[in-house]
């Protein structure tokens, strides 16, 4: 197994709504969305997010797109009208995301 970053993989948009940050994931071929599907749960996002995202994490699939949706909710200290946050709208979030790491197979070509 070997260790590579999601932005070997994927490209992605974020925005804000409210104090929930909205990452959208989208694979760069569509051989990539099934590694996606398995390797980016909302549960090793909420790892990925440690500290910053004080809710629970939502995680829609969009086969169509070859895409995955994630609601961080608690994300944005309070949202953007309120927080103190450098991002309050939380567009930096989705390269935050595409610096996880996930382990794919050695012979998984890239």
């Amino acid at each position: 197994m070997k260790r590579v970053q999601l932005v070997k993989l994927a490209h992605a948009r974020s925005g804000d709504k409210g104090d929930a940050s909205n990452i959208g994931l989208i694979a760069l071929k569509p051989a990539y969305y099934p590694i996606l599907r398995e390797k980016v749960t909302s549960e090793a996002v909420k790892r990925h997010f440690t500290g910053i995202c004080n809710g629970p994490v939502e995680r829609y699939e969009l086969p169509n797109l070859c895409a995955l949706n994630f609601i961080l909710h608690g994300a944005l200290g309070g949202g953007g009208t309120i927080s103190l946050r450098n991002d309050a709208q939380g567009k930096t979030m989705s390269t935050a995301l595409l610096r996880m790491e996930i382990e794919i197979p050695d012979n998984e070509e890239l």
